[in-house]
Parts: C-alpha cells; sequence; structure tokens
C-alpha cells in the first residue's frame, strides 16, 4: 500500500458505504449469526455484491460485557476471513481491532484499513499505519477497550469530541501517518448517552474542520432505540434516516449492516447533494 488508500475511495465526491461482518460469537446486533468462517465469508461477498465499498470485519465484541477474546483468538477469527474475501472480492477490507499485533496479522493477511475504535489506546497502531500505509480510522472513546464508563459527563459534547480527535489526529500524523490515511469518527454512542449523541449528530457538519473524511457508524444503535423506542431489530428506518442526515451534515463514510437499503439511502442522499447525477431520465424528458 502506497498510503492512499482512502482517497481510492474517491470521498471528495461520493460516500463510501462499510459493511459490518463480525466473527463474534454474541454481536450485539445479530448475536453470531456470522461467528463462523464460511457464514462470515458468504456475508461480506454478498455486501460487496449489495454495493459496499469496504467490509469491516471484527472479532472481539465492543461491549465489556461480552466473552473476553484473547489478541491469539482474535487473530485466528480475523485473518482467514480477511483472506478468504481479498481471494474472491476486489473489495476493500477493515478490520476492527485496537490491538496493533492483530492488525498488523491482519494487514499481511491482505486488509487495508485499520478501524480502531479505541482512539489509538495501543501506542502502536499509528506507527504501524505509517510503517504499511495502511487507512487509520480514529474514533472517539474515552473508556480503555472493553471498559465500561458509567455515566459519561460532557460540557460540550462537540467540542470536546473535536479536540479529543484533534489531539489524536496529531498523534498520528507525528508517528509518520499521511492525511490521505486518515478518517475520523466522533463516535456516536461510545461513551456518550442518547442525549450526547444526538447533539453530536446534530452538529456532525463541524467534525469537517478537520478537512479529513468523517465516518458515520450509527446504525441499529442504542441512540436510534431509545429516541424511536424500538428493539435492535427495528431500527432500519431510524438508521437509515440517521444515515442520510449525517451524510447531509458533511459524512462520507457510513458503517453499516443493511447494505442494501444503505447503499440506496446514500445513492439517492448523494443526488440530492449535487454528488452524482440520477441512474437515467425519462420522466418528462420528452
Amino acid at each position: 500500500m502506497n498510503g492512499q488508500v482512502i482517497s481510492r475511495l474517491d470521498l471528495d465526491h461520493r460516500v463510501a458505504v462499510m459493511a459490518i461482518v463480525n466473527r463474534t460469537r454474541d454481536s450485539f446486533f445479530d448475536g453470531g449469526r456470522t461467528f463462523e468462517l464460511n457464514a462470515a465469508v458468504d456475508a461480506a461477498l454478498a455486501a460487496a455484491d449489495a454495493g459496499a465499498d469496504v467490509i469491516d470485519v471484527g472479532g472481539v465484541p465492543f461491549s465489556p460485557d461480552a466473552q473476553e477474546v484473547s489478541e491469539a483468538e482474535e487473530t485466528d477469527l480475523i485473518c482467514p476471513l480477511v483472506e478468504a474475501i481479498t481471494e474472491q472480492s476486489q473489495v476493500m477490507v477493515s478490520v476492527d481491532t485496537f490491538r496493533s499485533a492483530v492488525a498488523s496479522a491482519a494487514i499481511e493477511a491482505g486488509a487495508h484499513i485499520i478501524n480502531d475504535t479505541s482512539g489509538l489506546s495501543d501506542p502502536e497502531l499509528a506507527p504501524l499505519a505509517a510503517r504499511t500505509g495502511a487507512g487509520l480510522i480514529v474514533t472517539h472513546s474515552l473508556a480503555a477497550p472493553r471498559t465500561h464508563l458509567r455515566r459519561p459527563r460532557y460540557d460540550d459534547v462537540v467540542t470536546e469530541v473535536l479536540a479529543f480527535l484533534r489531539e489524536r489526529v496529531a498523534l498520528a500524523e507525528a508517528s509518520g501517518v499521511r492525511r490521505g490515511q486518515l478518517v475520523i469518527d466522533p463516535g456516536p454512542d461510545l461513551n456518550k448517552n442518547t442525549r450526547h449523541t444526538l447533539e453530536l449528530l446534530h452538529r456532525l457538519d463541524e467534525f469537517t474542520v478537520l478537512g479529513l473524511p468523517v465516518l458515520a457508524a450509527c446504525s441499529n444503535k442504542d441512540f436510534i432505540g431509545e429516541t424511536l423506542d424500538r428493539p435492535k431489530d427495528q431500527r432500519l428506518t431510524g438508521s437509515l434516516v440517521a444515515a442520510a442526515w449525517c451524510i447531509e451534515r458533511g459524512a462520507r463514510m457510513i458503517r453499516v449492516h443493511d447494505v442494501a437499503h444503505h447503499v440506496e439511502a446514500a445513492r439517492m442522499t448523494e443526488a440530492l447533494l449535487g454528488l452524482r447525477e440520477p441512474a437515467y431520465q425519462r420522466h418528462n424528458a420528452s
């Protein structure tokens, strides 16, 4: 990789859709449906066929209440999946991990992007991205990985999250990571309550001041469930509205479970923003 992985997605002119494929027994959304390797490979290839630009693979549940997964176990879960996807598809692959050793092994297996939801808690992650040229997603998260942060408090959630991301981006750049490798994720629901997340998304456009692509990871999250009073399997409408809103506010990558619906939502929102032409035009055209 040459350090231009993110640039290849052309995020100045379009929105990239990142599909979630987790090899976890107790995934918060699907309860382990894609834990087995063949099921995960099938899900990843189906997501690519549905229009996903990136497949985000993970082997460790975010929740600290879930079963502990060792570094070796995480590597064994992720790397065969990365290899299988890259052997059968041209789609980009990101690895959802906070461990530099796992990220390194995944890059060796063919992964293009490191999706670190811990805010660079592992000091070797940024140097790894610098050495390999892999993309690096820098996420706001106050607590250590797989640790509860009870009753998070912010005086101004947007100002504080923005300051955190600015500092972590500077840290990554000081480690040699190029701007063309970087994406920022304000972390909806990560160490935030529903009101925090709604405020964060309401003012999402303020994060574009950093001059980097913004990832919106809203799919099926608890802020949607609490806002609409819906269980996890009834949050698609809320997820689509949140995705479209975030794109209008400046997000250029969305991380999703239901790929086909989100691809259509992204493409329609692109058209409304003047970023793309209609697929065809017949209505009142003659």
